[in-house]
């Protein structure tokens, strides 16, 4: 029969880092053991028991947030200094019933941080006045109302509203009474959180950028933006643009330039803009992720001026 495991020292709790394990003794050995399960590289976590939680819906999600709540306190041991949990996961810590995938966190970090790249993280990067943060269940976490703003870049209008409804309700305490101070936040908070929605935004590399040109002190970009000739005639269609400058922001992915019609496509694209008296600046994903393209930008807004 296989043997035991050793015991884990108490003081080592649920969820641990390895090196803290270390420390206090543990063998390699004996974190690979099968009691224990590894969900990030450098934490080892107890095995849960397994229990009954019943089958209905309010079950499934208090079942859902336990899940998510653990592997974000996993999480938590080895994430970068300032990263916080944002988005559906944000919103699953507040109580929010909304679908969560099983293997994936969302975490966030202020711009200009870069954004953490890991199995089973999604790594965003966010302007500092988008967004208030706090500490929940011993994680940093962004607030309610910002956690159901940014639901809105992959939730449906009724996902939005069963989790706006749940964060606004009042809850009611021993003998009915309402406890107004205990609700997660008031529909003039989700309110005030809808003016960090951005329609037109079609790739994260944009969005990225777009919140990196604010944080550095730029204008905000118009997104999506048809631009045509003093005729009226379509020119193409640009990601970011600054009209007044008549600046143009190209981002541009990897198929822009291993595809020969889209290489062809983009220098007639550019090359019409130029006579009709715009500037192109055209950055790639790893300028955007580096930071490189704020830069760019700004010279190219300066010259304009």
């Amino acid at each position: 029969m296989p043997r035991t495991p050793a015991p884990l020292p108490d003081d080592l709790g649920e969820v641990f880092g390895v090196a803290q394990a270390r420390a206090a003794g543990v063998t390699r050995g004996r974190l690979g053991a099968r009691d224990l399960e590894a969900p990030f590289h450098g934490v080892r976590a107890r095995l849960a028991p397994a229990r009954d939680t019943g089958d209905g819906p309010l079950a499934r999600d208090r079942a859902q947030r336990e899940r998510v709540l653990r592997r974000a306190q996993a999480y938590a041991r080895v994430a970068p200094e300032g990263a916080f949990f944002a988005g559906r996961t944000a919103a699953v810590l507040h109580g929010c019933p909304v679908v969560h995938p099983a293997d994936s966190l969302e975490v966030g970090v202020v711009a200009p941080g870069r954004a953490p790249r890991a199995r089973g993280i999604h790594g965003i990067k966010v302007a500092d006045h988008l967004v208030t943060i706090g500490e929940l269940h011993g994680v940093r976490v962004v607030s309610a109302a910002s956690a159901w703003a940014m639901l809105g870049r992959t939730a449906s209008v009724r996902e939005l509203i069963i989790a706006g409804d749940a964060l606004v309700a009042i809850p009611r305490g021993p003998g009915g009474g309402r406890m107004p101070h205990r609700r997660l936040c008031t529909p003039a908070q989700l309110r005030a959180a809808l003016p960090h929605i951005r329609e037109g935004a079609m790739s994260p590399p944009e969005t990225e950028l777009r919140l990196d040109l604010v944080t550095a002190g730029l204008p905000e970009p118009m997104l999506d933006v048809e631009i045509r000739d003093d005729g009226g005639r379509l020119l193409g269609i640009t990601e970011l643009v600054y009209p007044d400058a008549r600046v143009a922001i190209e981002v541009e992915g990897d198929h822009h330039r291993t595809s020969k019609r889209q290489w062809d496509r983009d220098l007639e694209k550019y090359a019409t803009y130029t006579a009709a008296g715009w500037l192109v600046v055209r950055v790639t994903v790893s300028q955007v992720r580096s930071h490189r393209a704020v830069t760019l930008v700004r010279r190219a807004l300066a010259a304009a001026r």
